[in-house]
Protein backbone atom coordinates (compact mmCIF):
# COMPACT_ATOMS: atom_id res chain seq x y z
CA UNK A 1 0.00 0.00 0.00
CA UNK A 2 1.26 3.46 -0.81
CA UNK A 3 1.30 5.67 2.74
CA UNK A 4 1.60 9.23 2.81
CA UNK A 5 2.46 11.35 5.68
CA UNK A 6 1.06 14.80 7.33
CA UNK A 7 3.64 17.36 8.03
CA UNK A 8 3.46 16.59 11.50
CA UNK A 9 4.36 13.58 11.59
CA UNK A 10 7.57 14.38 10.16
CA UNK A 11 8.33 17.65 11.94
CA UNK A 12 8.33 15.42 15.39
CA UNK A 13 10.38 12.82 13.48
CA UNK A 14 12.31 15.73 12.93
CA UNK A 15 12.60 16.58 16.50
CA UNK A 16 11.19 19.81 17.56
CA UNK A 17 8.06 18.32 19.94
CA UNK A 18 10.91 16.29 22.00
CA UNK A 19 12.80 13.15 21.88
CA UNK A 20 9.68 11.10 22.71
CA UNK A 21 7.41 12.44 19.97
CA UNK A 22 10.49 12.53 17.74
CA UNK A 23 11.10 8.48 18.47
CA UNK A 24 7.34 7.51 18.23
CA UNK A 25 7.42 9.10 14.95
CA UNK A 26 10.21 7.49 13.55
CA UNK A 27 9.11 3.90 14.74
CA UNK A 28 5.81 4.48 12.95
CA UNK A 29 7.58 5.46 9.91
CA UNK A 30 10.26 2.69 9.75
CA UNK A 31 7.74 0.18 10.36
CA UNK A 32 5.31 1.22 7.62
CA UNK A 33 8.52 1.90 5.19
CA UNK A 34 9.69 -1.67 5.79
CA UNK A 35 6.81 -3.22 3.43
CA UNK A 36 5.04 -0.03 2.27
CA UNK A 37 5.81 3.01 -0.43
CA UNK A 38 6.02 5.93 1.76
CA UNK A 39 4.80 9.04 -0.53
CA UNK A 40 4.97 12.55 0.89
CA UNK A 41 3.36 15.81 -1.05
CA UNK A 42 5.58 18.59 -2.49
CA UNK A 43 3.17 20.74 0.07
CA UNK A 44 4.52 18.65 2.82
CA UNK A 45 8.05 19.38 2.64
CA UNK A 46 7.67 22.72 1.98
CA UNK A 47 5.74 23.24 5.19
CA UNK A 48 8.26 21.05 7.02
CA UNK A 49 10.97 24.10 5.60
CA UNK A 50 8.75 26.29 7.49
CA UNK A 51 8.16 24.75 10.51
CA UNK A 52 12.25 24.00 11.26
CA UNK A 53 13.35 27.21 10.31
CA UNK A 54 10.21 29.38 12.33
CA UNK A 55 9.14 27.10 14.94
CA UNK A 56 12.57 25.09 15.65
CA UNK A 57 14.97 27.91 14.20
CA UNK A 58 16.79 25.71 12.04
CA UNK A 59 19.11 27.21 9.48
CA UNK A 60 17.32 27.18 6.07
CA UNK A 61 19.94 24.93 4.55
CA UNK A 62 19.86 22.68 6.90
CA UNK A 63 16.07 22.56 6.90
CA UNK A 64 16.66 22.03 3.36
CA UNK A 65 18.71 19.05 3.89
CA UNK A 66 16.03 17.62 6.33
CA UNK A 67 13.59 17.90 3.31
CA UNK A 68 16.07 15.99 1.07
CA UNK A 69 16.69 13.33 3.61
CA UNK A 70 12.72 12.79 3.31
CA UNK A 71 13.28 12.91 -0.38
CA UNK A 72 15.76 9.97 -0.52
CA UNK A 73 12.80 7.84 1.67
CA UNK A 74 9.62 8.21 -0.21
CA UNK A 75 8.13 8.92 -3.30
CA UNK A 76 7.53 12.87 -4.07
CA UNK A 77 3.65 13.44 -5.14
CA UNK A 78 3.60 16.74 -6.97
CA UNK A 79 0.64 19.45 -6.71
CA UNK A 80 -0.62 21.02 -9.91
CA UNK A 81 -3.76 22.32 -11.23
CA UNK A 82 -5.44 19.30 -11.45
CA UNK A 83 -4.34 18.79 -7.27
CA UNK A 84 -5.65 22.12 -6.61
CA UNK A 85 -8.82 21.71 -8.63
CA UNK A 86 -9.26 18.86 -6.82
CA UNK A 87 -8.82 20.84 -3.53
CA UNK A 88 -11.01 22.96 -3.93
CA UNK A 89 -13.58 20.77 -4.42
CA UNK A 90 -12.36 18.82 -1.41
CA UNK A 91 -13.50 22.03 0.68
CA UNK A 92 -16.72 22.98 -1.29
CA UNK A 93 -17.71 19.68 -0.17
CA UNK A 94 -16.38 19.07 3.66
CA UNK A 95 -14.23 21.50 5.92
CA UNK A 96 -10.72 21.60 5.60
CA UNK A 97 -7.79 24.05 5.26
CA UNK A 98 -6.58 24.67 1.45
CA UNK A 99 -2.99 23.28 2.55
CA UNK A 100 -4.55 19.83 3.93
CA UNK A 101 -6.47 19.30 0.94
CA UNK A 102 -3.68 19.86 -0.90
CA UNK A 103 -1.92 17.11 0.83
CA UNK A 104 -5.02 14.83 0.69
CA UNK A 105 -5.59 15.47 -3.23
CA UNK A 106 -1.86 14.84 -3.73
CA UNK A 107 -2.19 11.55 -1.72
CA UNK A 108 -5.46 10.39 -3.79
CA UNK A 109 -3.90 11.30 -7.21
CA UNK A 110 -0.35 9.52 -5.78
CA UNK A 111 -2.96 6.44 -5.27
CA UNK A 112 -2.28 6.35 -1.47
CA UNK A 113 -4.74 4.23 0.27
CA UNK A 114 -3.93 5.85 3.72
CA UNK A 115 -2.71 9.05 4.58
CA UNK A 116 -1.27 9.50 8.40
CA UNK A 117 -2.10 12.92 9.75
CA UNK A 118 -2.56 14.14 13.46
CA UNK A 119 -4.44 17.19 12.64
CA UNK A 120 -7.02 16.00 9.98
CA UNK A 121 -10.22 13.99 11.03
CA UNK A 122 -9.09 10.69 11.88
CA UNK A 123 -11.08 7.79 9.52
CA UNK A 124 -12.26 10.55 6.47
CA UNK A 125 -11.95 9.00 3.51
CA UNK A 126 -11.40 10.97 0.56
CA UNK A 127 -10.91 9.48 -3.16
CA UNK A 128 -9.84 5.86 -1.33
CA UNK A 129 -7.41 7.47 0.99
CA UNK A 130 -8.43 6.81 4.74
CA UNK A 131 -6.78 9.85 7.23
CA UNK A 132 -5.28 8.24 10.16
CA UNK A 133 -3.76 9.81 13.05
CA UNK A 134 -0.90 7.85 14.32
CA UNK A 135 -0.97 9.39 17.52
CA UNK A 136 -4.48 8.76 18.73
CA UNK A 137 -5.11 6.54 21.95
CA UNK A 138 -6.77 3.70 19.44
CA UNK A 139 -5.36 3.53 16.12
CA UNK A 140 -8.06 3.14 13.08
CA UNK A 141 -8.64 -0.19 11.88
CA UNK A 142 -6.61 0.14 8.83
CA UNK A 143 -3.56 1.54 10.41
CA UNK A 144 -3.77 -0.66 13.34
CA UNK A 145 -3.79 -4.24 10.94
CA UNK A 146 -0.54 -2.34 8.70
CA UNK A 147 1.44 -2.22 12.02
CA UNK A 148 0.27 -5.19 13.89
CA UNK A 149 1.58 -7.48 10.15
CA UNK A 150 5.06 -5.67 11.09
CA UNK A 151 8.20 -6.40 13.48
Amino acid sequence: MRIALDTNLLVYAEGVNGPERRDDARRIVDRLHLEHEIVIAVQTLGELHRVLTEKARMPSALAAEAAHGWRRLAHIAPSDETTLIAAYDLIDAHPHQIWDAIILSAAAEAGCGLLLSEDMQDGFVYRGVTVANPFAETLHPLLASLLETLP
